[in-house]
């Protein structure tokens, strides 16, 4: 668990809510993930503080019907960011060019699930 003295100021709680796609052609305000992950003034994810706090940066993935995952922001060597929630890979999430992404409300992320590529748009950066 978390606790929010082990937080630095740029700690930031997002909310990302599935967009328009497919399917859902209004979205899903009941399926998306919020995301605990230290940002640079840009709205970014700031890699130099997340590697002293890897254990703080946190995912929860909720949709409706399903339990809620709880898991956390990783980095691969290359530089790809991934939510993992458990060991091995076969539930890894990837980020779409997540670290050149601004984490700034109204944008919109890429992220990979079970093969297939959605859009989700951030609907709250705020602080935890």
């Amino acid at each position: 668990m978390t606790n929010l003295q082990d937080l630095t100021p740029k700690f930031r709680h997002v909310r990302l809510l599935l967009a328009r796609e497919k399917g859902h052609p209004e979205g899903d305000r009941e399926e998306g993930y919020d995301v605990l992950a230290p940002l640079t003034g840009e709205g970014r994810i700031d890699a130099e503080e997340w590697k002293s706090h890897r254990a703080a940066c946190r995912v929860r993935r909720f949709r409706t019907g399903e339990d809620d995952l709880i898991g956390r922001l990783q980095r691969k060597p290359g530089g790809q960011w991934y939510f993992d929630y458990a060991e091995g890979d076969r539930d890894d999430e990837i980020g779409f060019h997540l670290g050149d992404e601004r984490f700034v409300t109204g944008e919109y992320v890429s992220i990979e699930r079970n093969g297939a590529m959605h859009t989700y748009q951030v609907a709250r950066v705020e602080r935890p």
